[in-house]
């Protein structure tokens, strides 16, 4: 499926309000003139407000993305999407892609 390409200043999020940040953005493609983000890549994870053990097994601390782009790469990794997927660690809860750039589409 199609969609706008993920970068550096997107604003992504846990499911518990947490701002997560690309560790390792790629600064060989630009958008918006900001790095794109591949999967190579985790996420870091500031603020989540989900409670430590033992109440519950969080705070949102980092994030992988499992689905990604399947026809563009760069440095043969596949970019990231506005529908791509990622899961938190320690959580398993799903990163929400608030907003990214709306010019650049990938598939």
């Amino acid at each position: 499926m199609p969609g706008f390409l993920l970068h550096q200043g997107a604003v992504v999020m846990c499911a518990h309000g947490g701002m997560a940040q690309p560790t390792v953005p790629n600064p060989r493609v630009l958008v918006s003139s900001m790095p794109t983000v591949t999967i190579a890549g985790p996420f870091t994870i500031a603020g989540c407000a989900f409670p430590p053990p033992p109440a519950a097994n969080g705070p949102c601390v980092t994030a992988q993305f499992v689905t990604s782009a399947l026809r563009v790469t760069s440095n043969g990794q596949p970019l990231l999407l506005l529908d791509s997927q990622a899961l938190c660690v320690p959580t398993a809860t799903p990163l929400v892609i608030a907003s990214t750039q709306v010019r650049v589409t990938g598939m």
